[in-house]
């Protein structure tokens, strides 16, 4: 299963809990990402919901329960429990490789 909004992609993963560090809530959400221009996120606010970092910089979403995607900007998306690594997107420009602006 692949979910995207805006320059968020989830995927869903296969296997146990990633080793990682719990990346902290803001305001009591996770931030999946921010908007560049409106200040807006990309955000899940269910409190089963945990959002663990590797080393590697990889992102992993988890939740024993349903979660929901919100955005100011983008309609809501329902994500099964489970486990789904987070990318943000990138595009190419000549002059580098950079995030996507959402």
């Amino acid at each position: 299963m692949i979910y995207r909004q805006g320059d968020v992609l989830i995927e869903r993963v296969k296997g146990r809990k990633p080793k990682g560090v719990s990346v902290p809530r803001d305001n009591g959400r996770i931030v999946l990402a921010y908007g560049e221009v409106t200040g807006h996120a990309h955000a899940i606010c269910e409190t089963e919901a945990e959002l663990i970092e590797l080393e590697t910089g990889e992102r992993f979403l988890m939740s024993s329960a349903g979660m929901r995607l919100l955005h100011e900007e983008h309609s809501v998306i329902e994500i099964p429990a489970g486990t789904y690594r987070v990318t943000r997107q990138r595009e190419y420009a000549p002059e580098a490789i950079r995030n996507v602006a959402d």
